[in-house]
């Protein structure tokens, strides 16, 4: 499992917005400040939109300590372009359809209600301007959302 002090482990992948899908580098995104990278199990369910939502309407928070918010779910990236404009997303979900970065990143949850897996766990990690990871959490609970105000913490120090 990736912890804190560990170096992020690098990934290309698909980057799904609102208007556009284009691919993002996690190492381009280093450098400019945090990056906040936020597993979900998958696009269009309730605890997952919840979550996603939350982080829409904190986003201004990340951003004035120069962070970046990234939706990371198995979701093919049309379907989480679709996710993010019925849930106004203002921040990018990377798609991660071959479930690499959730094998890279040790939170693969082999099944989500006995249908449909493997799937992220649900987790949070902040990554600093050297790539290391500063804040971890990972829950094998799909239900549980993680600490906003802790999640903001951590961007703080990594900021």
């Amino acid at each position: 499992m990736v912890r804190e002090g560990d170096s992020a482990p690098e990934f290309t992948a698909p980057l799904a917005t609102q208007d556009d899908v284009d691919e993002v580098t996690l190492s381009d995104e280093l450098g400019d400040g945090p990056v906040v990278l936020a597993f979900f199990p998958g696009a269009f369910t309730s605890v997952c939109e919840d979550e996603m939502c939350e982080f829409r309407d904190a986003l201004a928070d990340f951003e004035s300590l120069d962070a970046s918010v990234y939706g990371v779910s198995v979701d093919g990236p049309f379907a989480q372009q679709a996710f993010a404009d019925d849930n106004d997303l203002n921040f990018g979900l990377v798609s991660d359809f071959d479930r690499s970065i959730i094998a890279d990143y040790d939170v693969v949850l082999e099944s989500l209600a006995g249908i449909y897996g493997p799937v992220a766990k649900r987790s949070v990690f902040v990554i600093d301007n050297d790539g290391a990871v500063t804040y971890s959490w990972v829950s094998d609970d799909p239900g549980v959302l993680p600490d906003f105000d802790e999640v903001r913490a951590a961007v703080e120090e990594a900021a």
